[in-house]
């Protein structure tokens, strides 16, 4: 979170990723450092250490999510960690 808003307050486009066990604190870091609306999506909790291929698979179905949030479509926040869900496989 706060590497996000640093790098928004340098004027460089930024969408925090923060997931579901994190969300409450994100914005609790957020308010704090006065950038409450900093864009954010939120990822199944845990992502570390679930093993490349989920890892992979996450990214590939937040990819569009994240560019869609740098691009200031509307609420990223908003965004559902379900998109994310682990993978079946």
């Amino acid at each position: 979170m706060r590497d996000g808003i640093e790098i928004a307050r340098l004027g460089i486009p930024a969408v925090a990723l923060v997931t579901q066990d994190y969300w409450p604190q994100g914005d609790f870091v957020a308010r704090s450092l006065g950038m409450p609306n900093i864009p954010r999506i939120k990822l199944p909790h845990p992502v570390a250490g679930t093993g490349v291929t989920n890892m992979r698979y996450i990214a590939e179905q937040m990819a569009p999510v994240i560019m869609a949030a740098l691009r200031g479509k509307p609420d990223p926040a908003e965004q559902s960690a379900d998109k994310a869900k682990e993978n079946p496989q």
